[in-house]
């Protein structure tokens, strides 16, 4: 039985899969969905009906319902780090969405606000702060540590006591190295792999494919 509401913060794609997954796995009833006045330009979503930000404190206050900031990685996760430091000052709790087939198995304390999808491999010991989305399928090594307001696509590994600093991007594939550093706003593009510590702001694309110039049956495989 649902004992809990929750209004989801945002109107896109993002927020229409939290609410499905809020429903469906949780305690939770969702309400509605909630966002700036000036982005609201439809009266339902997803069969929920829409409210303006601005009049949300007054429309479900904060000792009565919950809220979930459900938008995606645009300017490196910033809009969603605004969103959610505004509704977290109106009094808020934000909780956490954990997929019951997500294999969570570190017992360290996480941060709120996460988003956690179905087949993520979690391992021991691993450290998660707030507002970060891990999309479905991605390997997390024991002791790693990553930080706040990161978006992490799909089917990512990233290797033990590997650190992810804040609003940081893994593109879908992307590899990442044990014991390494990986600096606020780095972007680290699909298929890309990074075996260093990167700086601020670093850009990591995928190697370029090469064609080999010998065939398959020339090669010796031992």
């Amino acid at each position: 039985m649902k004992n809990k509401k929750v209004v989801i913060i945002g109107l896109s794609n993002n927020a229409k899969l939290a609410a499905f997954y809020f429903n469906k796995d949780t305690n939770y009833e969702v309400v509605g969905f909630a966002v700036d006045k000036q982005y609201k330009n439809v009266e339902q979503f997803y069969n929920f009906p829409v409210f303006e930000l601005e009049s949300l404190v007054e429309l479900f206050p904060p000792n009565q319902c919950d809220a979930f900031i459900a938008v995606g990685y645009n300017e490196m996760n910033t809009i969603r780090e605004k969103l959610y430091n505004k509704v977290k000052s109106l009094g808020y709790l934000l909780p956490n969405y954990i997929s019951p087939k997500c294999s969570f198995l570190t017992e360290e304390n996480i941060g709120d606000n996460n988003l956690i999808l179905e087949d993520n491999t979690i391992q021991p010991f691993v450290k998660i702060g707030s507002n970060n989305v891990l999309w479905s399928g991605n390997h997390i090594g024991h002791d790693v540590v990553i930080g706040d307001h990161n978006f992490i696509t799909s089917h990512v590994v990233i290797s033990g006591f590997t650190e992810i600093k804040n609003n940081c991007f893994l593109g879908v594939n992307a590899t990442l190295r044990d014991g390494i550093k990986i600096a606020s706003k780095t972007l680290i593009a699909a298929g890309a792999i990074v075996v260093k510590d990167t700086n601020e702001a670093d850009v990591y694309l995928p190697a370029k494919t090469i064609l080999y110039d010998k065939k398959s049956d020339e090669i010796k495989i031992s």
